[in-house]
C-alpha cells in the first residue's frame, strides 16, 4: 500500500469519524431507535465513487469499528456493521448498472442499511415483531438517502471525481 493511499484512508476515516460525532450531537425527534441522518455516508459515497468498492468497504468498516468503540458499544458496532455491509453491497450493485445517480444509490443504501440493522435486531432479540419498525426506518432511510445523495453528488461533481463504474 502506498503512502498516498494510507494518507487518503486516514483523512477519509477521520472525516467520517468527525461526521459520526457531529451526528451524535444532533437530537432526533423520532420515537424509533436507530434513526439517524447518516452523515458519515457522505464520505462512503465519495469513496465509492472516487476510489472504488474495495476502498469504500475498508473505510466504512474501519469507521464503524472506531465510531462504535468511541461513541457506542459492541451492539452499536454489530448493528452498524450489518447495515454498512448490506448498504455497500446494494450501492455497489446499483452503481455497476450505471442506471442510478448518487441520489438513487444513496437512497437504496439508506434503506438497505436499515434492513441490515433490523435483521440483526431480530437475531439478537429473537423477536420477529421488530420488523414492524421497518416501515418507519425505510421512510427515514429514504429521507436521509436523498439528503446524503444530494450532498454527495455535489461533492463528487465539485471535485470532478471520475466514478468507478
Amino acid at each position: 500500500m502506498t503512502t498516498k493511499r494510507i494518507a487518503r484512508y486516514g483523512l477519509l476515516i477521520a472525516l467520517a469519524l468527525i461526521l459520526s460525532y457531529l451526528e451524535s450531537l444532533i437530537p432526533v425527534f423520532v420515537a424509533v431507535p436507530g434513526v439517524k441522518m447518516g452523515l458519515p455516508n457522505i464520505v462512503i459515497m465519495f469513496a465509492l465513487y472516487s476510489l472504488g468498492t474495495k476502498d469504500a468497504v475498508i473505510i466504512s468498516l474501519i469507521r464503524v469499528v472506531l465510531a462504535g468503540a468511541m461513541f457506542g458499544n459492541v451492539f452499536a458496532i454489530l448493528y452498524s456493521a450489518a447495515g454498512a455491509v448490506l448498504s455497500l453491497l446494494v450501492m455497489t450493485l446499483l452503481l455497476k448498472t450505471k442506471r442510478f445517480g448518487p441520489i438513487g444509490v444513496s437512497v437504496a443504501g439508506g434503506v438497505a442499511h436499515n434492513v441490515g440493522q433490523i435483521i440483526v435486531a431480530i437475531l439478537v432479540t429473537e423477536t420477529a415483531q421488530i420488523v414492524f419498525y421497518l416501515p418507519v426506518l425505510c421512510i427515514s432511510g429514504i429521507a436521509a438517502g436523498v439528503l446524503i445523495g444530494i450532498v454527495s453528488g455535489i461533492v463528487i461533481e465539485r471535485l470532478k471525481i471520475e466514478d468507478k463504474r
